[in-house]
Order: structure tokens, then sequence, then C-alpha cells
């Protein structure tokens, strides 16, 4: 990947130096450094506002709470992990994240999970059952509001940031259901290759 976008730099300056438009390639270099940080500015008051209400849920035992409320669908997702594992609560809080548009701030709880889950495993080299759909529950993720990408709308200028809720929350359902039904059916291939 790094290759790829070297070449894409690389490239890209070249045609520039060849046509003798190389100033167009510094403009456009430090615009788009300086709106990069003005974005980055942006989403941290977002960021730091879910890791505040994330951290508060888990203090309150919240997250324990509602992992008994949705242990039911857990335990038919991931029916290798135990009742009350600090795993569920992990996955609980990186899905909830998701489930909100804070994608930054799902990432250190999917973290967590999956060295929750790696306790779990019984082959360290190779990852669990749990660990895949996990995996692939995070990947495709159903966003009811994408505040991300909301804030990202709204400091680029968009006139209505939030009219592709709609929009996102039929795309990233589609793909959960897409990746849940895959990743059964993978599992279900994997383990009859396994014990034939």
């Amino acid at each position: 990947m790094n290759h790829i976008f070297s070449f894409f730099i690389l490239g890209g300056i070249a045609a520039a130096a060849v046509s003798g438009k190389i100033d167009i390639v510094t403009t456009a270099a430090m615009t788009a450094a300086g709106s990069a940080v003005q974005r980055a500015i942006a989403l941290i008051g977002i960021v730091g506002l879910w890791m505040g209400i994330a951290r508060v849920a888990e203090k309150s035992g919240l997250i324990d709470r509602l992992s008994h409320v949705i242990a039911p669908l857990f335990s038919w997702l991931f029916p290798s992990i135990p009742k009350n594992h600090p795993a569920l609560g992990c996955i609980l809080m990186n899905l909830s994240a998701n489930i909100l548009g804070f994608g930054n701030a799902a990432t250190p709880f999917g973290l967590k999970a999956m060295q929750e889950l790696q306790k779990l495993n019984n082959d360290p080299d190779t990852a669990s059952e749990a660990m895949c759909t996990f995996l692939a529950i995070n990947t495709s993720s159903v966003t009811l509001i994408p505040t991300t990408l909301i804030a990202l709308r709204a400091s680029a200028g968009s006139k209505n940031p939030s009219e592709i809720v709609g929009t996102v929350l039929f795309a990233t359902t589609c793909s959960t259901i897409t990746a849940i039904i895959s990743d059964m059916i993978i599992r279900n291939l994997y383990r009859r290759r396994k014990y034939n």
C-alpha cells in the first residue's frame, strides 16, 4: 500500500513538473494540509465527548446492564464467549460507538475486545470464530447517526450535512446483514472442512 501511494505522489509531482505546473502541487499541498488540521480540530470535540460518555457509562455500570439486555443477541452471534465476560462489554462499547458514527472512538474498544477474545482463543496463531464474527460486524457496522461524517460535511461547508442519515442507515444495515450471513456460511464451511 505504501508503494502505491508513493507512486501516486511521485507520479503527480513528475507530471506537474513535466507540464510546468509545479506551483499548483505546492499550493494544493499547503491548502490540503491546512484543511486537514481544521477538520482534525473539529473532530477532537466529537471524539472527546464520546470518550467521556463511554467512560461514564463504564463507571456507572451501564455497560454491564446493556450487556445483560442484549445478551440473547450476543449469545447467538458469539456462542463461544461466556456470559459476563469482559469481551462482551468491549464489543458492546465498540458497536455502540460505531452505531453512533464515532468510528475513531470505537477503535480503542475494538482493540480491547480483540485482546479479551485472544484470552479465550485456544489457538493463539489463528483468529477464533468470535474474532472473525466481531471483525465482520465491526467493519460493516450499522450506523444510526453518522456523527463523524456529519461533522466533516459541516466543516466542509455543506448546506445540509445531515441529509445522508437515511442513506447511511440503509447502506450499513445491508452491509451488516450481509456480513453476518457471510460469516455464518464461512464458519459452517470451515467447521465441515475441519471435522471431515
